[in-house]
């Protein structure tokens, strides 16, 4: 399964899921991307059970041919290869969004990825979306958002940015669901210029960090450590004014404390992050699931009208950046098994148990 990664991120940082996703071993995460160490020349599957790298180490791809193609070879004990081996239409998918990818600022019509795809429009169109969650048009949109950060990482002005990006104009930049939440002149800075206030306190699960702006939470994280969770903030948000304790909207925090404690079974809080349009469907599918119940990745995929993204499903699963308020925990394996959790599995069984013994 292929999940466009939306953010360049270094291995190892606070902001890297992707490497979240090595150290947990999830499985659910399993296609979206492949890892290789440098030190061995193997690439391998995010769940792959052997000794976890070194961070400085690992270098992450899209797909097992970007790695081959930069000289890593298949990894014999996980198989990487073996991911969505025969599944129909995949390679053809495979191709057609490595174009869009190279083509993310030019119009690009569904007759011409048609015939590169060497199926019908229509046919194509279904293909990609069951197998990526995504339209062809929604995946470019997604690139080029790609390109206009890449940019404005680079320094460029912000008009600069945009049309290099090949938007039209700078109106279509706000209205793409691509930059939800956060415009491009903040995204340029780093967060320069919001005002992100947060608290630390204890919960039944350990440390509990929330961040909140005026417009709602913008992170929700769980830990051991008060300096790893305020430092991992300070790193998302690394050119915020950032302020501990000051003005974080305690009604929202002790509305979460309480849902932590059973004492407070439906949480409905307003969410000021950034987000892609398949992340924000499938978060809200996420939080229509009932306090004490869980669903499987697919039926998640089901619900949205992406039958086969269920791997897309887990990638967003995995990149929700305000735990509990959009409750991820409650997505399991469909064999039942817990999948993986960002906050550590052992989290994720005594929230569901907590769950269920309230619901009764």
């Amino acid at each position: 399964m292929m999940q466009h990664e939306l953010v360049d991120m270094a291995p190892g940082s606070g902001l890297d899921l992707r490497w979240k996703a090595l150290a947990a071993r999830d499985a659910g995460a399993d296609g979206s991307f492949v890892y290789g160490v440098t030190s061995t020349g193997v690439y391998c599957r995010p769940s792959c059970p052997s000794r976890r790298p070194r961070a400085d180490r690992v270098r992450f791809f899209d797909t097992a041919a970007a790695a081959r193609a930069e000289g890593f070879r298949p990894c014999r004990r996980c198989t990487p290869d073996a991911v969505d081996a025969g599944v129909p239409g995949m390679d053809a998918v495979r191709r057609v969004s490595a174009y869009l990818a190279a083509h993310a600022g030019e119009p690009v019509t569904l007759a011409r990825l048609g015939r590169l795809a060497s199926m019908s429009p229509s046919h194509l169109q279904r293909r990609f979306r069951a197998l990526v969650g995504v339209s062809p048009r929604e995946f470019q949109a997604a690139c080029r958002a790609r390109l206009l950060r890449a940019g404005l990482r680079r320094g460029e002005d912000v008009t600069t940015a945009i049309y290099t990006a090949g938007y039209g104009s700078p109106s279509r930049v706000y209205e793409s669901a691509a930059t939800r939440g956060m415009p491009p002149s903040v995204y340029r800075r780093a967060g320069a210029g919001m005002q992100v206030a947060y608290s630390i306190v204890p919960c039944p699960l350990g440390r509990l960090l929330v961040a909140t702006t005026a417009s709602g939470v913008c992170a929700v994280k769980i830990g051991d450590s008060d300096e790893q969770l305020a430092r991992d903030l300070r790193q998302e948000y690394r050119a915020a004014e950032i302020r501990e304790g000051e003005k974080a909207r305690h009604e929202w925090v002790r509305a979460i404390v309480r849902h932590l404690r059973g004492d407070l079974p439906a949480l409905d809080l307003p969410i000021d992050v950034r987000a892609t349009a398949f992340q924000w469907k499938v978060w809200r599918a996420l939080q229509a699931i009932p306090y004490g119940e869980t669903r499987p990745y697919a039926e998640v995929a089901r619900s949205i009208g992406a039958p086969r993204a269920v791997r897309a499903v887990a990638r967003a699963c995995a990149t929700n950046p305000v735990a509990l308020v959009v409750p991820c925990h409650r997505v399991i394996q469909r064999d039942g098994r817990l999948g993986g959790y960002r906050w550590g599995v052992e989290r994720k069984q005594k929230l569901l148990a907590r769950e269920a013994r309230e619901r009764g």
